[in-house]
């Protein structure tokens, strides 16, 4: 910015000064911030009404915004709610928290003979995988056991089973973002299947892992020339089945220039899947097991046999916020509603069920604590994956701005995707000078589109930046948040009073 950039405003301001007079305080103190014009005539370019965005920017240390439009306006964040979510657990689980999935008999072992049952106890678990739950059953079999010769009792009670329809949000069950957390989620429930591009014999093959005898994979398939595209637009899938079962029969093109490409889908219960899971892979592993997979509680007189712990809690909010994971996410907020906490809130003790209402009690009450008053917030699974959830871009930017100075600040800023490098935004503002210079976190729903986070400005004074649109149009305002990116990277900081720094931080 030039200084007659830093004039213009300042002049316009000294003609005003007459006419802001003649205005009560109140409603002087009201009037909104001006958007900069780069994000004015994006937003215009878009159809997309001042009325329908809220912007809040405050540059850590200052007293007061550096912008500030629509910011009181209650607003649904999409994914950007997982910012709230995500500092939450680090504070009050903290950054070491791990969840553990135990394995268990009741019967008596007699060499590699388990002649009684088998329970797995789920604690919670964002991230039992594929390649986790496999490890899991290895170290049985290393342990010695190989034939189980009782029952598989799942104790998924951890989380209560509120009653959800993983169709509802989207019409999209078998989509893994809509699974429903539960108190034992493994591999969250998917199957993933690999579409390969044979040149050779003019086909198309489509590879399922893990490969269940209860999802049947019709193939129909057609390979095509031209380029990939958007392949899956040409693809046509039929899906049908329970929670027994499932049938996915797949018609259409595909395209020889896509290679390889992969798709995921939920498919059927909890309970049903990690039976069928478990037994293909106990099998694979040389062990036998012929009794029933049954839901249960874990009995007293229970003896351990291992147990699995996942990643820590600092590892997991990298997998939430830069990819985005909402049944990730809704497993961190119901955790939340298991009794931890941080030190100065009095919650009660541990119990189980948890409930997304008691999740939500907490949240309120640890932001209170700190400070910030949200009367607008509605929190429904904090994830953002909901049409209901709300919160102001002021008090979302309260919280940015509050965990700057927390101890596990670190932690979140890092979970956070980076501007053309990784996550949600690795493929935006590549070109930007501002490219790697933000942290932010994205949201994106039907009619809503959210951008929340950190960005380092020219002269290395950082921001906090949140910007929400709730509109039809919102899927097109992209070009106005990058604008807001890049004009709060590039402001001068020596404009109207503020002393410029270097990268180093020194004045």
């Amino acid at each position: 910015m030039r200084l007659s950039d830093c004039r213009a405003p300042l002049f316009a301001l000294l003609l005003a000064l007459p006419l802001l007079s003649l205005l009560p305080a109140t409603a002087a103190a009201q009037l909104p911030s001006p958007l900069p014009e780069p994000v004015a005539r994006a937003l215009a370019q878009a159809g997309i009404p001042e009325a329908a965005i809220g912007i809040y920017v405050h540059e850590i240390g200052a007293e007061q915004p550096v912008l500030s439009v629509g910011a009181e306006r209650s607003l649904n964040p999409a994914s950007s709610m997982k910012i709230v979510t995500t500092y939450a657990g680090l504070e009050l689980l903290g950054p070491a928290y791990v969840w553990n999935t135990d394995v268990l008999m009741d019967g008596a072992l007699q060499g590699e003979v388990l002649n009684g049952n088998l329970y797995l106890r789920g604690g919670g678990d964002p991230k039992l995988t594929l390649e986790n739950f496999w490890l899991l059953l290895r170290n049985l079999r290393a342990r010695g056991l190989r034939e189980i010769r009782g029952d598989l009792v799942l104790d998924r009670r951890l989380f209560a089973e509120e009653a959800q329809d993983p169709g509802q949000f989207d019409d999209q069950p078998t989509r893994p973002y809509n699974t429903v957390p539960s108190g034992l989620l493994v591999n969250f429930k998917a199957v993933t299947l690999q579409f390969i591009a044979d040149a050779a014999s003019r086909s198309v093959r489509i590879v399922a892992e893990p490969a269940l005898p209860q999802v049947q994979i019709v193939n129909q398939l057609k390979l095509s020339d031209g380029p990939c595209g958007e392949w899956l637009s040409r693809v046509k899938i039929d899906t049908q089945g329970n929670a027994d079962g499932a049938r996915l029969a797949f018609s259409g093109s595909f395209p020889l220039d896509c290679g390889e490409r992969q798709r995921s889908f939920s498919v059927m219960g909890h309970r049903q899947y990690i039976g069928a899971l478990f037994a293909l892979l106990w099998r694979e592993l040389g062990g036998s097991f012929s009794g029933q997979v049954r839901d249960g509680a874990v009995p007293d007189a229970a003896r351990p046999l291992t147990s699995a712990r996942s990643q820590s809690l600092s590892e997991i909010v990298r997998d939430v916020n830069k990819y985005s994971n909402n049944v990730m996410s809704r497993h961190l907020f119901l955790s939340l509603a298991l009794g931890a906490a941080s030190p100065g809130m009095a919650v009660a003790a541990p119990a189980a069920p948890a409930t997304t209402a008691a999740a939500a009690n907490t949240v309120r009450q640890w932001l209170a604590l700190k400070g910030i008053s949200a009367p607008e917030l509605v929190l429904e699974n904090g994830s953002g994956l909901s049409r209901i959830e709300r919160i102001s871009t002021r008090n979302l930017g309260a919280v940015l701005l509050n965990a700057w100075g927390s101890a596990v600040m670190p932690e979140l800023i890092a979970s956070l995707p980076v501007a053309a490098v990784d996550g949600t935004m690795r493929r935006r503002l590549k070109s930007s000078e501002i490219a790697g210079q933000a942290h932010i976190k994205t949201g994106s729903l039907t009619g809503v589109r959210s951008i929340a986070g950190y960005v380092l400005d020219a002269q290395g004074n950082r921001s906090v930046v949140v910007f929400m649109v709730n509109h039809p149009n919102a899927h097109q305002s992209q070009a106005a948040m990058d604008a807001l990116l890049q004009w709060v990277h590039n402001r001068d900081s020596n404009c109207c009073g503020r002393q410029q720094r270097t990268r180093t931080g020194k004045k």
